[in-house]
C-alpha cells in the first residue's frame, strides 16, 4: 500500500512542528501501537498489565521524537506510513521485552520492581521521592532532558500538565521518565 496524501501531510506538519500536528499523529497511530504491543507480547508468551503497555506505548513515542525526529525523517515513502511505523513499534517492544527478560532473569529489578508497583499503584501525584538529598544524586546519573523532567516533578511539585506544557513535550513521555529514574534509583539502593 502506498503512502496516503492523508499521511504526507501529518508528517510534513509532524516535521514542520506545526502546532497540534503531534496530537494528530498520536491520535491516528496509537490504536496501531497498542495492537503492535499486543501481538508482539503474545507472540513471546509475555503477560502485559495495562500499565507495561502505557509505559511501551510512550516509548515507542519517545523513539519516534527523539533525535529531532529521526525515526520519522527516515520514512522515505516506500511503504504506507502505518507499515513502517508498525515496524518501528514491533522493534522497540521486542528490544523493550527482551531487556526486561534480561533483567528479571539476573535478578536486578526483584526488590525495585515491588517498590514501583507499590508507587505505580498510587495516583502519579503521590510517587514523589521524599529525600531531597536522593533526587540530588538522581539528577546527576540522568541525561540533561530526563534531569529536567525528574527535577520539576519532584523537586518543585509540578503535575504531568505542567511540566508537559512547560517544556513542550508530549504528556505521556512524563510517566516513562520518571518510571526509568526510579527504577535507577530503587536499583542504586539495591546496589548499596
Amino acid at each position: 500500500m502506498a503512502l496516503t496524501e492523508i499521511d504526507r501531510n501529518l508528517l510534513r506538519r509532524c516535521l514542520a512542528e506545526e502546532t497540534g500536528a503531534w496530537k494528530d499523529f498520536v491520535d491516528r497511530f496509537i490504536g496501531l501501537f497498542v495492537h503492535v504491543i499486543h501481538h508482539t507480547a503474545h507472540a513471546r508468551s509475555v503477560r502485559l498489565r495495562p500499565e507495561d503497555v502505557d509505559d511501551l506505548c510512550a516509548e515507542i513515542f519517545i523513539a519516534l521524537v527523539a533525535r529531532n525526529f529521526a525515526a520519522l525523517r527516515s520514512f522515505r515513502g516506500n511503504s504506507s506510513l502505518a507499515t513502517y511505523l508498525a515496524v518501528v513499534a514491533r522493534r522497540i517492544v521486542v528490544r523493550e521485552i527482551s531487556r526486561r527478560k534480561m533483567a528479571e532473569a539476573l535478578g536486578h529489578v526483584h526488590a525495585a520492581q515491588s517498590s514501583l508497583d507499590q508507587a505505580q499503584s498510587q495516583s502519579p501525584d503521590l510517587q514523589r521521592i521524599d529525600n531531597r538529598d536522593e533526587v540530588h544524586q538522581l539528577l546527576a546519573t540522568l541525561s540533561a532532558g530526563d534531569a529536567e523532567i525528574v527535577r520539576l516533578f519532584h523537586l518543585e511539585g509540578r503535575s504531568y500538565g505542567e511540566i508537559s506544557s512547560g517544556l513542550g513535550i508530549p504528556e505521556n513521555t512524563i510517566g516513562p521518565v520518571l518510571t526509568r529514574a526510579r527504577r535507577k534509583l530503587a536499583e542504586r539502593k539495591v546496589e548499596s
